[in-house]
């Protein structure tokens, strides 16, 4: 008879010590070398969760007062229990994670669980699997993690809270390994937890050898399944979580904000956090959220919309700078979020014989930072409309084509002129040729001089007689309306070698500069 083959299940636990401690530092690293205490509660009834090392040393100890922490240590820098700064650090945790293994679950705060299966061969052992999720997790989301490798998530969180980490339970030792370990380390229900006391069970491995039907037949099935986790075996697998659809940071201010300056200086480092994480799942940001709290109770929102997803923080923060200035909170800061919802960057293919594309993210960069300047409604890439009037336009979304798949040759041919048109217009001075001529659309222009409060007319220097003149085209539109339009259009060149399209308004005499031939 063969033998049964079983498969061996490999779970990875991330577990982050003293995890309010470590949110909150993520979020303000200067404070790591301070004497730092993170507290519960409020006021009076506010105790010391977590404390930095240089706190500890000092006597700083879990459970004490505010009050009573600052008899010890007079300098000690109090720091409420942040929510928004523990949530984000939670999804950082999360995102190192999925970086492994599709298959992740969310423990509990500071805890994260994956399927390790196989990725022993990607890393050369399982210790050394351990030692990259520790460097990634500090460079990539800030936090120090411990690393436990076993077959089951009991085993994996115990090893992961050893010192020496990583700590790897070999397979199949998983039994051995929590049968010293007390049974409060797996959660048991207290009426359950007083009958095995009464039993003289006071270790995992004393619940683990008593006999299975036993147990059944006195616990249920609860004591079967508490059974099988203090043997080491997983019951139910590994719950995966559903990614959140934005990447997201923030924290509350330890004082108030009025000024644009000081708040921009404290959302870079939440920017900076958000793009880490957005590189490590190769996304890039599409849409940008705001959402602050304001003192006492307001609350003010901004949403930002990109042209193409970027991961650049100059560009973010300048939109965000200029957004805020432009829309003020009216109310000082007190805390905020910011959320920044992804896609997938624009990606470009090679070619081995045409020439080189531009880079997308260059390019969405590029086009982010146009917008910061000029403003959405000024930058895309222009196209005709069904129109007589020429300077009507619409503005669509910039997307250049693809660079032909072969370079081409330059050809010497036919030169054409371009006409680059003028946004508004140049109001100009023009005397014709018969100013008596019944039709003014026929009188031929003479000279042409721009007037002296046009700065754009100064700086371009149109003044000049006409050397050739051609036209008059006459334009009409709306001419059904209230306000009909009715141009008569000229291209002249002057004296001083300029070629440009003039024309005069029929309503109200005036003539006008509205393009150049270049």
């Amino acid at each position: 008879m063969a033998d049964r083959v079983m498969t061996v299940h490999r779970v990875v636990c991330l577990q982050v010590p003293l995890f309010p401690l470590a949110a909150r530092l993520r979020s303000e690293p200067e404070l790591r070398d301070e004497a730092l205490a993170i507290l519960a509660g409020r006021a009076n009834a506010a105790r010391v969760v977590a404390a930095t090392r240089v706190a500890r040393r000092a006597g700083i100890r879990p459970g004490l007062t505010l009050a009573q922490a600052r008899t010890r240590l007079p300098k000690l820098i109090a720091r409420p229990r942040d929510p928004e700064c523990e949530r984000a650090a939670r999804e950082a945790l999360l995102d190192v994670a999925e970086s492994f293994s599709p298959r992740v679950e969310d423990g509990e705060e500071g805890l994260v669980y994956f399927d390790a299966d196989g990725l022993d061969r990607h890393h050369g052992s399982e210790e050394e699997l351990g030692r990259t999720l520790m460097l990634t997790a500090e460079k990539r989301a800030g936090l120090p993690v411990r690393v436990g490798v076993a077959a089951s998530k009991l085993a994996a969180r115990i090893a992961a809270g050893k010192p020496g980490s990583p700590h790897v339970v070999a397979a199949g030792g998983e039994a051995d390994f929590l049968a010293p370990m007390p049974l409060a380390r797996i959660s048991i229900q207290a009426k359950t937890l007083a009958t095995l006391e009464n039993w003289g069970i006071r270790t995992l491995g004393d619940f683990a050898r008593l006999p299975e039907a036993e147990v059944v037949s006195r616990l249920g099935s609860a004591g079967e399944a508490l059974q099988a986790v203090a043997r080491g075996e997983d019951p139910r697998p590994l719950t995966p979580r559903q990614p959140p659809p934005s990447f997201s940071e923030g924290m509350e201010l330890e004082w108030p904000l009025v000024n644009v300056e000081p708040f921009v200086f404290v959302a870079r480092s939440a920017l900076e956090r958000i793009v880490r994480r957005m590189e490590g799942h190769g996304l890039g940001c599409k849409r940008l959220e705001l959402s602050i709290e304001l003192e006492p109770d307001g609350h003010h929102e901004r949403s930002l919309d990109l042209p193409a997803p970027t991961r650049d923080v100059k560009t973010l923060l300048t939109l965000l700078r200029l957004d805020l200035e432009s829309h003020p909170p009216g109310a000082p800061v007190i805390a905020f979020t910011l959320a920044a919802h992804p896609d997938r960057p624009r990606s470009s293919q090679l070619s081995l014989f045409g020439p080189t594309a531009m880079s997308p993210d260059k390019l969405a960069t590029t086009v982010a930072r146009l917008f910061a300047l000029l403003g959405a409604e000024r930058v895309g890439s222009p196209r005709t409309v069904d129109a007589h009037r020429p300077e009507r336009f619409a503005l669509m979304p910039y997307s250049p084509p693809p660079p032909p798949k072969e370079r081409r040759e330059v050809h010497n041919g036919q030169s054409y002129l371009a006409v680059r048109v003028l946004r508004p217009p140049i109001e100009v001075e023009v005397t014709t040729a018969d100013g008596s001529v019944a039709d003014q659309a026929l009188a031929r222009p003479i000279t042409v001089k721009s007037l002296a409060r046009e700065e754009e007319a100064r700086k371009m220097q149109i003044d000049g007689r006409v050397q050739v003149a051609s036209g008059p085209w006459g334009l009409e539109e709306d001419w059904w309306g209230e306000a009909p339009l009715e141009r008569d259009y000229w291209d002249v060149e002057l004296s001083g070698g300029g070629l440009y399209r003039v024309f005069r308004d029929r309503g109200s005499g005036d003539w006008y500069v509205d393009g150049v031939y270049d």
